[in-house]
């Protein structure tokens, strides 16, 4: 398992009856978790939450607050600062166990010899980008998504990082591949968090199952010479994080070194919360 532990402003206090009750800084929300089977070990905490995600049986659902919250409020962990808010899909737009992803990769780009240059897929709010770019990284950073694009480019200014080390890309990620490929660009370390399904900005369709070995193998001929790292994320029901690790192996012809486990974030109550699989390959015999 992958634990991250390192979060003051972030903390999982209990877990129970298919919900999580969360500590997002001075913010206590009870958000769903399907894999949450167990009964929850102090009830009266649950008592303290500010917002509930209650999921509707038609399919999605929306937030109940028990007391008025600011529009958005700011995390921090050392330097890097995230903005956070409850948004209408239960998110909050930071998933904190991600952290020890980035400090693996925080550790990979400060024993490179140059500037990395690294790649981000399907990269969300930015928490990766940031944090790469933070480290010395330079980052091109490519979602369908407009307005999640916009609130990356907002948390990179939030913690300081440069300008010019990051680029923000607002396209169909497969499309950006293959473009890159045929341009002759190459990256040091590149890193994916692809969604179950999906649509892109020109109504392209993704669905995991069909789409992530071909594009994992595109991306494997994007590395340079050097590379620093490849890492994919899932966080989609059945796929184990053995499956992300067969396809980094295969994709890297059994070359380098491939660790695959579970994220997990500690609960205080008692017990470790899992939040997902990741594959992390390295050049490393």
């Amino acid at each position: 398992m992958f634990i991250c532990d390192s979060w003051q402003d972030y903390e999982v206090l209990d877990t129970g009856g298919g919900e999580k009750l969360e500590r997002w800084k001075d913010v206590v929300l009870c958000r769903p978790d399907p894999q949450v089977i167990w009964p929850k070990a102090n009830p009266a905490l649950w008592e303290k939450a500010d917002a509930r995600y209650l999921r509707s049986s038609a399919g999605g659902g929306e937030w109940e607050f028990y007391r008025k919250l600011p529009e958005r409020w700011v995390l921090e962990l050392g330097a890097l600062k995230f903005y956070v808010r409850p948004t209408g899909f239960k998110h909050t737009g930071l998933f904190p166990e991600q952290a020890a992803n980035w400090e693996f990769m925080r550790e990979r780009i400060k024993k490179a010899k140059k500037r990395p240059m690294i790649l981000n897929l399907f990269a969300y709010t930015g928490g990766a980008t940031v944090a790469c770019a933070a480290a010395g990284a330079h980052v091109t950073h490519v979602d369908a998504a407009k307005g999640m694009t916009a609130w990356a480019k907002e948390n990179r200014d939030l913690s300081g990082v440069p300008e010019e080390r990051t680029r923000f890309i607002v396209e169909d990620v497969k499309a950006f591949v293959a473009r890159e490929l045929r341009r002759g660009n190459r990256y040091d370390g590149i890193l994916m968090d692809p969604p179950s399904y999906g649509r892109g900005p020109g109504g392209e369709v993704w669905k995991l199952e069909n789409e992530l070995y071909g594009l994992a193998e595109l991306c494997a001929q994007l590395l340079s010479d050097t590379p620093a790292f490849y890492l994919i994320n899932g966080y989609t029901t059945g796929f184990a994080a053995s499956v992300l690790g067969n396809i980094l192996t295969r994709c890297m012809n059994g070359k380098g070194k491939v660790d695959a486990e579970e994220l997990a974030l500690p609960v205080t109550s008692g017990g470790v919360l899992p939040c997902g699989a990741t594959a992390r390959w390295t050049p490393d015999a």
